[in-house]
């Protein structure tokens, strides 16, 4: 009966496969990604006319020190300098 469900309701496959409907870990709040990971913030970069990406920016190990109790400004300048800069992109689940 499987398999005749899923041909009849294909959205449930995409839901149970790529399971996006799930926030892990539970009750976190990922706003706040300074609770989470070690000198991270959370900003939100506008690519284009009404479209908003929310990001983290998390400064290498090796910076850590100096990342210690700065504002946003600080890591939006650590984005400008000349180090590389890599991006992962985390895929579907929908929180960051």
């Amino acid at each position: 009966s499987v398999p005749f469900l899923i041909r009849l309701f294909p959205s449930v496959l995409t839901k149970f496969v790529f399971l996006n409907f799930l926030a892990f870990p539970f009750f976190a709040d990922f706003r706040r990604p300074e609770l989470l990971v070690n000198n991270t913030i959370s900003l939100h970069l506008t690519t284009e006319p009404g479209v908003t990406v929310g990001i983290w920016h998390t400064v290498p190990g090796s910076r850590g020190a100096e990342a210690q109790g700065k504002d946003q400004r600080w890591y939006e300048e650590a984005l400008a300098d000349a180090h590389p800069v890599i991006i992962y992109l985390h895929g579907n689940g929908g929180t960051r």
